[in-house]
């Protein structure tokens, strides 16, 4: 596993398409899904979450499954497991064919047997499928020692060995260390570990990546497809990344309540895609690859009640191609081909040349360009540090989150920051807000010293300065409705003369976020995740601020859900003349609604420039190495992109290295390196760049040029 251990790998050669993968395509299926139904049942009724659907999957294969939350992805692979919960989940109805044999019908003894041997599966969340009470060795060498009857010595050199093989450095202590000991990108290796242990013939990943910076996931969907071609084993990746899936998927499945609307190839699905659903899923995704064009498109409405599905067409009420027609139900059917299908009535059309009518309008200009603006906000070599004590003996321990960053906001702009987690993204957010106190440094508001501010004067400045969490089920006190949420800051800065006039400022907020009024007399669980972070968006509006820290709104959400924010968040910045600091991990985001955007590595600013020029002409290695890392949602794309794996995990805030803090990671660092402390240099227009190898890397580059 030396290509996820180096610092910095390029794979040049190109994953082999489907038609080359080793095997023959009369040979038998090693998983068969056939008609699998799920159902729940609660105190309401009787949940249908799996309606039916089919597929096959080869060994050395990897098959995607997508779609929005609640369609049905995960019920279905734990059905595969039989792990569904018990009593309220069962399959009444279908098949699954592991190997010839019918899950479903085997004894539990038989399938605990093949659970976890032959069938392994990697959940979302780590550190809620670990036990936190057991050492990493003894979760490893469990199923080890339970399936394949290993002694305890032959288990721990097995074990040492599969750490190794997942690329997880300094296997032999890891071992005896415990979950809560590891960064995130090692727990979720030391899942696929567990997942691999028993060579298994299948692995089922749900969602294995999305808690993960873009540079970890590269390495671990990198380490999960290398296996699975040299070790021939069948893969099922779930997730919602539509750019995972041009990247590694031969097949891809598309869910949606309950049902499995389009099924095709990875290369056919993205370049010819079927059913409107499909069509809306690919429009609302922001491109890496690509300059901004206009508004995202995005799917309105929220999928039925799979208490009580629709008798037609699931994705009618949606729909802009709806005809009366849709009112029955269609069937999954063949299109261009054997292997591509799709549930929808005028599939035939689409495949003839028919398109969804546009949702998007044309965007209205920007009255003053943010260029020309006057600065908001003005950042000056801040510094946060946070001191602890892990022990009553110990030594504190000093953590240096923010180190010397700067920058400037102008009003009606938009500066995204990005970086891997712990980079201090949002301590800088926090400390701006004064949420967090601020080490030293200097942040100016308009004329007001932000830092310095006490009283009256601070509390001025929070009035025009708010926030958006990233997770509205946290940040939503859950025993208000929705009207007092929004409502509570009229009452407390006294911004409404009366109750009947705070109630229609609130109709008012939640209009103007795409909410209905009656929404007001809603309890947060009562609201989906978009409806959730609107209701988020509308609280901090009710201040009629000029500024706010959008602190990762949309990572949590489904891209057709994150299309709807991202354009009410440009609509509101047009409207009334915001001004954003959108900090994100999502790169394709980030380019989509920022004018300019900062990188961060350990708590620096490693570069910082417009937009196009950071994502077409990227100059600091570690930018470089994000951008390589994030896959592009168009397998055409990919197949030309040489993949780069950045090594390693992002070093200790508490011991930074010497140096430049990337050095350890860099695949151009020197010894220089680790003796000089980069400053951030102009190259030209405003792009400024931290590295000390970049006049001697441009003038390399000068040079080659042709004269």
């Amino acid at each position: 596993m030396r290509a996820i251990q180096d610092t910095a790998i390029l794979v040049d050669s190109p994953v082999p398409p489907r038609d080359a993968i080793a095997r023959l395509d009369a040979a038998e299926p090693l998983l068969v899904v056939d008609d699998l139904h799920v159902t729940f049942t609660t105190p309401r009724g009787i949940v249908r979450a799996v309606d039916g659907i089919s597929y096959r999957l080869h060994r050395g294969e990897i098959m995607a499954i997508v779609g929005e939350s609640g369609c049905g992805k995960s019920a279905a692979a734990l059905a595969i497991m039989r792990l569904l919960a018990r009593p309220a989940g069962k399959t009444p109805k279908g098949r699954i064919l592991f190997q010839g044999q019918d899950l479903l019908k085997l004894p539990e003894s038989k399938m605990r047997e093949i659970r976890g041997r032959d069938i392994a599966m990697i959940f979302q969340e780590p550190m809620s499928s670990l036990n936190p009470v057991l050492s990493v060795g003894l979760q490893i060498m469990e199923p080890l020692r339970t399936h394949l009857g290993m002694d305890k010595e032959t288990a721990h050199a097995r074990a040492l060995e599969l750490l190794q093989l997942v690329g997880i450095t300094d296997a032999e202590r890891r071992l005896d260390q415990y979950p809560h000991q590891l960064s995130g990108g090692m727990r979720q290796r030391l899942m696929i570990a567990m997942g691999l242990a028993c060579n298994p013939k299948l692995i089922i990943a749900d969602e294995p990546t999305t808690a993960l910076d873009v540079t970890i996931q590269a390495q671990i969907l990198e380490l999960m497809r290398d296996l699975s071609r040299r070790l021939d084993i069948a893969l099922v990746i779930i997730t919602h990344n539509l750019g995972i899936v041009a990247r590694y998927a031969d097949h891809v499945g598309v869910m949606y309540a309950g049902q499995m609307v389009e099924q095709a190839t990875a290369e056919e699905l993205f370049a010819r895609p079927r059913h409107p659903y499909t069509i809306g899923l690919l429009k609302s995704v922001p491109r890496l690859d690509r300059p901004r064009g206009g508004r995202l498109e995005t799917i309105e409405g929220l999928p039925p009640d799979l208490l009580r599905p629709p008798a037609g067409c699931r994705f009618a009420a949606r729909c802009t191609l709806r005809l009366p027609l849709c009112d029955t139900a269609p069937n999954l059917v063949p299109i261009d081909g054997a292997e591509h299908l799709a549930r929808c009535h005028r599939a035939g059309e689409i495949a003839a040349g028919l398109t969804p009518p546009s949702r998007t309008s044309p965007a209205p200009r920007t009255i003053v360009a943010p260029g020309q603006a006057d600065v908001l906000l003005r950042v000056d070599d801040l510094h946060t540090t946070f001191v602890s004590r892990p022990g009553i003996f110990a030594e504190p321990m000093v953590v240096r989150a923010v180190s010397g960053v700067s920058f400037s906001v102008r009003r009606g702009e938009t500066l995204g920051l990005v970086g891997e987690s712990g980079c201090g993204k949002t301590t800088v957010g926090r400390t701006i807000l004064r949420l967090t106190p601020a080490t030293s440094g200097n942040v100016q508001f308009g004329d007001t010293d932000v830092l310095g501010a006490e009283g009256a004067s601070l509390t001025a400045i929070r009035r025009q300065m708010q926030v958006i969490f990233q997770d509205p089920v946290s940040s939503l006190n859950p025993r208000m409705t929705v009207g007092q949420i929004i409502g509570e800051p009229l009452k407390v800065y006294r911004l409404a003369r009366s109750r009947s006039a705070a109630q229609d400022r609130v109709s008012e907020l939640l209009s103007r976020v795409g909410l209905h009024g009656y929404m007001a007399e809603r309890y947060p669980h009562q609201l989906s995740g978009g409806q959730r972070q609107r209701v988020g968006i509308a609280r901090a509006l009710a201040m009629e601020p000029s500024f706010i820290v959008c602190d990762e709104p949309v990572s949590a959400l489904d891209v057709s859900i994150q299309a709807q924010v991202i354009t009410l968040l440009e609509e509101l910045q047009r409207e009334l003349g915001l001004a954003y600091l959108f900090i994100a991990h999502d790169l394709a985001v980030v380019r989509h609604i920022s004018h300019r955007v900062a990188v961060m590595y350990l708590g620096h600013v490693v570069e910082m420039a417009d937009r196009n020029a950071l994502y077409e002409t990227p100059l600091h290695p570690y930018t470089k190495a994000l951008l390589a890392a994030a896959p592009v949602p168009d397998p055409a794309v990919e197949r030309m992109r040489g993949t780069v794996v950045l090594g390693g995990e992002i070093p200790s805030p508490s011991r930074p290295p010497s140096g430049c803090v990337f050095h350890t990671r860099c695949p151009i660092a020197t010894a220089e390196c680790r003796d000089v402390v980069p400053s951030l240099e102009d190259y030209g227009s405003g792009h400024l760049a931290a590295c000390i190898k970049l006049p001697e890397s441009l003038a390399k580059s000068h040079e080659s040029r042709p004269a």
